[in-house]
């Protein structure tokens, strides 16, 4: 089972993909927030969530005060689940009265998704592929995600363990970088799109 750890949905269940998906679990997802939240103010935050599976990162970020969120998945039967969930939470919050959400549900790849024009610009992202993910085709979702970002942006990145340590470009900042079991968690600032040039390994 998948829960919302904090905010205003503390407690309520997601619903969560019958496969296809590995949903980052509580533990990982709490220890990754009380990181998140020293970093950043999460409150009223654009969040975007990459190959976003059940959405547990984005909808926990909404949860604890951001304000909208776009979830891009490519699988149908996930998108299906993510909607589910976005309206779960839209109900919730609405009826705590305490505001109002924005979900958008991409159904596409990532790569599609950020070869389109910036319609807006995120504070904070989630990347969590699959592992046997190539790490070229991370490279290149990382650095076509550059334009999507506003300057100072925190973005979160899981790999597995035995994978290599991600190529991102010169504009991330690292800042940190943590292991839960067989997850690593490495965590960027975003400067600002100009400063943007070749790439770099954070090791």
């Amino acid at each position: 089972m998948t829960r919302i750890i904090a905010g205003a949905a503390r407690g309520h269940s997601l619903n969560v993909p019958k496969s296809g998906t590995r949903p980052t679990s509580d533990r990982v997802r709490e220890a990754m927030f009380s990181s998140l939240e020293s970093l950043l103010d999460l409150g009223g935050v654009a969040v975007l969530d990459l190959y976003a599976g059940s959405g547990a990162l984005a909808f926990e970020a909404l949860s604890r005060g951001a304000s909208s969120a776009v979830l891009v998945e490519q699988s149908k039967a996930a998108t299906s689940v993510l909607r589910a969930n976005a309206e779960l939470l839209a109900r919730v919050t609405r009826e705590q009265g305490r505001r109002t959400v924005t979900t958008r549900v991409a159904q596409n790849s990532v790569a599609s998704f950020l070869r389109t024009p910036p319609a807006q610009l995120f504070e904070l992202v989630f990347i969590d592929p699959p592992y046997d993910l190539g790490e070229a085709e991370l490279a290149e979702a990382l650095e076509a995600l550059v334009p999507h970002l506003a300057p100072e942006a925190v973005v979160v990145l899981e790999r597995g363990s035995r994978s290599p340590a991600p190529t991102v470009p010169r504009s991330f900042e690292p800042l940190r970088r943590k292991a839960y079991g067989e997850t690593i968690v490495y965590s960027y600032e975003a400067a600002p799109v100009e400063e943007s040039g070749a790439e770099k390994s954070q090791a």
